[in-house]
Protein backbone atom coordinates (compact mmCIF):
# COMPACT_ATOMS: atom_id res chain seq x y z
CA UNK A 1 0.00 0.00 0.00
CA UNK A 2 1.51 3.38 -0.66
CA UNK A 3 0.33 6.65 -2.00
CA UNK A 4 0.86 7.04 -5.75
CA UNK A 5 4.12 6.93 -7.29
CA UNK A 6 5.92 4.97 -4.50
CA UNK A 7 7.00 1.88 -6.35
CA UNK A 8 4.09 -0.48 -5.57
CA UNK A 9 3.99 -2.02 -8.60
CA UNK A 10 7.68 -2.66 -8.95
CA UNK A 11 7.85 -4.09 -5.52
CA UNK A 12 4.30 -5.92 -6.03
CA UNK A 13 6.27 -7.44 -8.91
CA UNK A 14 9.90 -7.99 -7.34
CA UNK A 15 7.46 -9.83 -4.02
CA UNK A 16 6.14 -12.09 -6.78
CA UNK A 17 8.68 -12.98 -8.42
CA UNK A 18 11.03 -13.98 -5.46
CA UNK A 19 8.24 -15.80 -3.78
CA UNK A 20 5.89 -17.38 -6.27
CA UNK A 21 3.16 -15.12 -5.67
CA UNK A 22 0.92 -13.52 -7.92
CA UNK A 23 -0.60 -9.84 -8.20
CA UNK A 24 -4.02 -9.47 -6.34
CA UNK A 25 -5.12 -5.62 -7.91
CA UNK A 26 -6.77 -3.35 -4.78
CA UNK A 27 -6.81 -0.13 -6.96
CA UNK A 28 -11.07 1.10 -7.81
CA UNK A 29 -9.86 2.28 -11.18
CA UNK A 30 -7.67 -0.01 -12.52
CA UNK A 31 -10.14 -2.82 -12.32
CA UNK A 32 -11.96 -1.20 -15.28
CA UNK A 33 -10.81 -1.30 -19.36
CA UNK A 34 -9.76 1.51 -20.77
CA UNK A 35 -8.65 3.64 -18.27
CA UNK A 36 -5.11 2.83 -18.92
CA UNK A 37 -3.27 6.16 -18.73
CA UNK A 38 -4.49 7.96 -16.15
CA UNK A 39 -4.71 4.80 -13.48
CA UNK A 40 -0.87 4.09 -14.10
CA UNK A 41 -2.42 0.66 -15.47
CA UNK A 42 0.68 -2.27 -15.04
CA UNK A 43 1.73 -2.75 -18.75
CA UNK A 44 2.88 -6.18 -19.99
CA UNK A 45 6.65 -4.85 -19.85
CA UNK A 46 6.28 -4.16 -15.80
CA UNK A 47 4.05 -7.24 -15.18
CA UNK A 48 7.49 -9.04 -16.09
CA UNK A 49 5.05 -12.17 -16.77
CA UNK A 50 3.72 -12.29 -13.11
CA UNK A 51 -0.50 -12.63 -13.72
CA UNK A 52 -2.39 -10.12 -12.42
CA UNK A 53 -6.05 -10.21 -11.15
CA UNK A 54 -8.50 -7.52 -10.94
CA UNK A 55 -7.12 -5.68 -13.24
CA UNK A 56 -9.40 -4.60 -16.69
CA UNK A 57 -12.17 -6.86 -16.16
CA UNK A 58 -15.17 -4.57 -16.46
CA UNK A 59 -16.43 -1.70 -18.77
CA UNK A 60 -16.59 1.66 -17.27
CA UNK A 61 -20.16 1.43 -17.06
CA UNK A 62 -20.31 -1.63 -14.99
CA UNK A 63 -20.80 -0.94 -11.42
CA UNK A 64 -17.90 -2.12 -8.52
CA UNK A 65 -18.38 -1.48 -5.31
CA UNK A 66 -15.94 -2.59 -2.14
CA UNK A 67 -18.49 -5.47 -1.63
CA UNK A 68 -18.24 -6.61 -4.85
CA UNK A 69 -14.22 -6.24 -4.32
CA UNK A 70 -13.75 -8.31 -1.48
CA UNK A 71 -16.06 -11.24 -2.39
CA UNK A 72 -13.89 -11.51 -6.16
CA UNK A 73 -11.08 -11.23 -4.15
CA UNK A 74 -12.05 -13.80 -1.85
CA UNK A 75 -12.32 -16.03 -4.90
CA UNK A 76 -9.17 -15.25 -6.36
CA UNK A 77 -7.12 -15.92 -3.46
CA UNK A 78 -9.53 -18.66 -2.87
CA UNK A 79 -7.83 -19.95 -5.87
CA UNK A 80 -4.45 -19.41 -5.82
CA UNK A 81 -4.21 -20.80 -2.12
CA UNK A 82 -5.72 -24.13 -4.01
CA UNK A 83 -3.19 -23.76 -6.57
CA UNK A 84 0.06 -23.08 -4.15
CA UNK A 85 0.53 -19.78 -5.08
CA UNK A 86 0.73 -16.52 -3.05
CA UNK A 87 -1.48 -13.71 -3.39
CA UNK A 88 0.24 -10.73 -3.64
CA UNK A 89 -2.23 -7.52 -2.97
CA UNK A 90 -0.93 -4.21 -4.47
CA UNK A 91 -2.97 -1.48 -4.88
CA UNK A 92 -3.95 2.34 -3.16
CA UNK A 93 -7.05 1.77 -2.44
CA UNK A 94 -7.16 1.45 1.26
CA UNK A 95 -10.59 1.01 1.64
CA UNK A 96 -10.35 -2.34 -0.63
CA UNK A 97 -7.32 -3.47 0.85
CA UNK A 98 -8.80 -2.81 4.84
CA UNK A 99 -12.42 -3.85 4.31
CA UNK A 100 -10.77 -7.56 2.70
CA UNK A 101 -7.81 -7.89 5.48
CA UNK A 102 -10.04 -6.80 8.04
CA UNK A 103 -12.57 -9.87 6.77
CA UNK A 104 -15.71 -6.85 6.78
CA UNK A 105 -19.03 -8.45 6.26
CA UNK A 106 -21.11 -6.35 4.13
CA UNK A 107 -24.91 -6.06 3.65
CA UNK A 108 -27.30 -7.12 1.02
CA UNK A 109 -28.47 -3.77 1.11
CA UNK A 110 -29.31 -2.45 -2.51
CA UNK A 111 -29.14 1.65 -3.44
CA UNK A 112 -32.48 2.88 -4.13
CA UNK A 113 -33.10 3.71 -8.00
CA UNK A 114 -31.44 6.48 -8.99
CA UNK A 115 -29.80 7.86 -5.57
CA UNK A 116 -26.42 7.24 -6.60
CA UNK A 117 -27.23 9.63 -9.50
CA UNK A 118 -28.90 11.99 -7.36
CA UNK A 119 -25.67 12.49 -5.17
CA UNK A 120 -23.75 12.92 -8.02
CA UNK A 121 -25.40 15.41 -9.07
CA UNK A 122 -26.07 17.22 -5.96
CA UNK A 123 -22.21 17.15 -5.79
CA UNK A 124 -21.63 18.30 -9.19
CA UNK A 125 -24.23 21.44 -8.27
CA UNK A 126 -23.07 21.96 -4.55
CA UNK A 127 -19.75 20.97 -4.39
CA UNK A 128 -17.35 18.65 -2.24
CA UNK A 129 -17.48 21.20 0.95
CA UNK A 130 -21.14 21.18 1.01
CA UNK A 131 -21.68 17.43 0.57
CA UNK A 132 -18.77 16.97 3.20
CA UNK A 133 -20.66 19.06 5.95
CA UNK A 134 -24.09 17.00 5.48
CA UNK A 135 -22.21 13.85 5.61
CA UNK A 136 -21.00 15.74 9.01
CA UNK A 137 -24.03 16.56 10.16
CA UNK A 138 -25.65 12.72 9.83
CA UNK A 139 -22.77 10.59 10.65
CA UNK A 140 -19.87 12.79 12.62
CA UNK A 141 -17.41 9.58 12.91
CA UNK A 142 -17.86 8.26 9.66
CA UNK A 143 -16.69 12.07 8.39
CA UNK A 144 -13.77 12.49 11.04
CA UNK A 145 -12.69 9.38 9.12
CA UNK A 146 -12.90 10.60 5.68
CA UNK A 147 -10.64 13.42 4.19
CA UNK A 148 -13.47 16.14 2.59
CA UNK A 149 -11.85 15.60 -0.63
CA UNK A 150 -12.46 12.05 -0.99
CA UNK A 151 -15.67 13.24 -2.60
CA UNK A 152 -16.32 8.90 -3.61
CA UNK A 153 -16.45 8.17 -0.07
CA UNK A 154 -18.01 11.02 1.26
CA UNK A 155 -20.83 9.92 -1.14
CA UNK A 156 -20.90 6.60 -0.17
CA UNK A 157 -21.19 7.46 3.35
CA UNK A 158 -24.37 9.67 2.38
CA UNK A 159 -25.69 6.67 0.03
CA UNK A 160 -26.03 4.15 2.69
CA UNK A 161 -27.70 6.85 5.15
CA UNK A 162 -30.02 7.74 2.88
CA UNK A 163 -30.61 4.60 1.89
CA UNK A 164 -30.93 2.97 5.30
CA UNK A 165 -31.33 5.62 7.67
CA UNK A 166 -28.59 4.39 9.60
CA UNK A 167 -24.77 6.26 9.99
CA UNK A 168 -22.15 4.08 7.94
CA UNK A 169 -20.18 4.15 11.22
CA UNK A 170 -22.55 1.87 12.49
CA UNK A 171 -22.67 -0.79 9.91
CA UNK A 172 -19.18 -0.91 9.89
CA UNK A 173 -18.88 -1.73 13.87
CA UNK A 174 -20.85 -4.41 13.79
CA UNK A 175 -19.67 -5.77 10.07
CA UNK A 176 -16.52 -7.09 11.56
CA UNK A 177 -15.97 -10.54 11.93
CA UNK A 178 -14.29 -11.96 15.63
CA UNK A 179 -11.25 -13.33 13.99
CA UNK A 180 -9.50 -11.77 10.97
CA UNK A 181 -10.15 -14.53 7.54
CA UNK A 182 -5.93 -13.78 6.99
CA UNK A 183 -2.71 -13.91 8.20
CA UNK A 184 -1.38 -10.99 6.30
CA UNK A 185 2.08 -9.44 6.04
CA UNK A 186 1.54 -5.51 5.32
CA UNK A 187 4.18 -3.29 3.63
CA UNK A 188 2.97 0.65 3.65
CA UNK A 189 5.46 2.69 1.04
CA UNK A 190 5.96 6.11 1.58
CA UNK A 191 8.90 9.10 1.57
CA UNK A 192 9.58 10.86 4.30
CA UNK A 193 10.74 13.54 2.54
CA UNK A 194 7.66 15.14 0.41
CA UNK A 195 9.38 16.77 -1.90
CA UNK A 196 10.85 13.74 -3.36
CA UNK A 197 7.69 11.96 -3.88
CA UNK A 198 5.68 14.85 -5.38
CA UNK A 199 8.95 14.93 -7.91
CA UNK A 200 8.28 11.31 -8.64
CA UNK A 201 4.80 12.16 -8.84
CA UNK A 202 5.24 14.92 -11.51
CA UNK A 203 8.20 12.85 -13.87
CA UNK A 204 5.07 9.85 -13.62
CA UNK A 205 2.36 12.77 -15.07
CA UNK A 206 4.96 14.02 -17.87
CA UNK A 207 5.31 10.21 -19.08
CA UNK A 208 1.16 9.66 -19.00
CA UNK A 209 0.66 13.34 -21.00
CA UNK A 210 3.68 11.88 -23.53
CA UNK A 211 1.45 8.48 -24.14
CA UNK A 212 -1.53 10.09 -24.51
CA UNK A 213 -3.46 11.69 -20.85
CA UNK A 214 -4.61 14.03 -22.29
CA UNK A 215 -6.63 12.01 -25.51
CA UNK A 216 -7.96 9.32 -22.77
CA UNK A 217 -9.09 12.42 -20.92
CA UNK A 218 -11.26 13.16 -23.84
CA UNK A 219 -12.46 9.55 -24.12
CA UNK A 220 -14.01 9.55 -21.02
CA UNK A 221 -15.28 13.37 -21.25
CA UNK A 222 -17.59 12.35 -24.44
CA UNK A 223 -18.59 9.46 -22.18
CA UNK A 224 -19.10 11.27 -19.16
CA UNK A 225 -22.55 10.48 -18.29
CA UNK A 226 -21.62 7.15 -17.88
CA UNK A 227 -18.41 7.38 -16.03
CA UNK A 228 -19.53 10.26 -13.51
CA UNK A 229 -17.89 8.73 -10.64
CA UNK A 230 -14.85 6.81 -12.49
CA UNK A 231 -12.28 9.84 -13.07
CA UNK A 232 -8.69 9.02 -11.71
CA UNK A 233 -7.10 12.24 -10.26
CA UNK A 234 -4.85 12.39 -13.39
CA UNK A 235 -8.10 12.54 -15.77
CA UNK A 236 -9.96 15.18 -13.26
CA UNK A 237 -6.82 17.35 -13.62
CA UNK A 238 -6.69 16.89 -17.44
CA UNK A 239 -10.21 18.11 -17.57
CA UNK A 240 -9.48 20.93 -16.40
CA UNK A 241 -6.57 21.61 -18.83
CA UNK A 242 -8.53 20.84 -21.59
CA UNK A 243 -11.12 23.23 -20.55
CA UNK A 244 -8.68 26.10 -20.04
CA UNK A 245 -8.93 26.36 -16.68
CA UNK A 246 -5.18 25.96 -15.67
CA UNK A 247 -2.24 25.41 -17.69
CA UNK A 248 -0.55 21.54 -18.47
CA UNK A 249 2.36 23.36 -16.35
CA UNK A 250 0.65 24.41 -13.83
CA UNK A 251 -1.62 21.51 -13.05
CA UNK A 252 -1.35 19.88 -9.63
CA UNK A 253 -1.78 15.96 -10.50
CA UNK A 254 -0.65 15.50 -6.27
Amino acid sequence: MGPTATGKTALGVALAKALGGEILSADSMQIYKGLDIGTAKVTLEEAQGVPHHCVDILTPDQPFSVADFTALAGEQIADMTQRGVLPVLVGGTGLYVQSLLYGVRFTQDKTPPGLRQQLAQELEQQGAEAMYAQLQAVDPEAAAAIHPNNCQRVLRALEYYRATGQPLSSQKAASLPPERPYRALVLGLDFADRAQLYSRIDLRVDRMLEVGLLEEARWVIIRRNVLRRRKPLAIRNSFRILQGRQRCSSAPMH
